[in-house]
């Protein structure tokens, strides 16, 4: 781990949140995640947005752009 309390390797997942946008479901970026060896995740979340519901973390692909929604 580095001075700021996190990996240093790239992360492994992403995290999101769904949500409808009016015509479909969507899901928004709340930040990312790295798996542990101990079957947990380091979650680091990005801004100051308040979750008032789950969130999903969708692991990240090396040959994908992983902007489509993780899936």
């Amino acid at each position: 781990m580095n001075t700021q309390n996190e990996p240093s390797k790239k992360p492994t997942h992403t995290v999101r949140k769904k949500f409808w946008n009016g015509k479909r479901t969507d899901f928004e970026t709340l930040g990312v995640a790295w798996e542990r060896g101990d079957g947990g995740f380091y979650i680091k979340l990005h801004g100051t947005q308040i979750i008032d519901s789950g969130f999903y973390a969708f692991p990240i692909k090396d040959d994908v752009n992983n902007e489509e929604g993780g899936q």
